[in-house]
């Protein structure tokens, strides 16, 4: 039997009920690899041309977290960032991205990027998908054109993040 957007919600819902915090994060990230199993429910929300780079699927009226499908066409580089006072975790429904993982070396504030240094490196394949907590520093590198699922656990659109360069 394939998901429903309806279906995924209500399990991660449940889950970060049952453990708000990392550990159910871990939770998610299982059921998010399992979706991305499903064939159908990944063709039915990534696997158009006409889909955005950003679209939100579903976003949670009491938790808050949200649902996305990210599709890129062709090679595209993110800088250094974190997702502020929230999480994310990633879902690769197609392609591969490189994803880097860095060490802050100087905080960032409003007026001045933080600084950065390179930790390590490792792929995100179909099928995969990894949490990055309040403050983990990362960066994707996509060398073709993929599709993701991903979550947040805040609307990112209604976040302000501080920048980061690298050294």
């Amino acid at each position: 039997m394939g998901y429903t957007l309806e279906q995924l919600a209500t399990e991660i819902r449940k889950a970060l009920k049952a453990q708000p915090g990392p550990e159910g994060r871990k939770q998610v990230c299982a059921i998010v690899q399992n979706v991305l199993k499903d064939g159908a429910f990944v063709t039915k929300h990534v696997g158009g041309d006409d889909v955005p780079e950003r679209k939100i699927l579903y976003e949670d009226p009491d938790l808050g977290f949200c649902i996305l499908a990210h599709v890129y066409h062709g090679a595209k580089e993110s800088a250094p960032h974190d997702h502020g006072p929230t999480w994310a975790i990633y879902g690769q429904a197609e392609g591969e991205t490189l994803m880097n993982e860095w060490a802050m070396v100087e905080p960032a504030s409003e007026q001045k990027p933080g600084k950065v240094r390179h930790v390590k490196a490792y792929p995100l394949k179909r099928g995969m998908a990894h949490v990055y907590n309040e403050g983990d520093l990362h960066s994707p590198k996509r060398e073709g054109s993929t599709r993701l699922i991903r979550i947040e656990g805040r609307n990112m659109d209604k976040v302000k993040r501080l920048s980061y360069e690298r050294v």
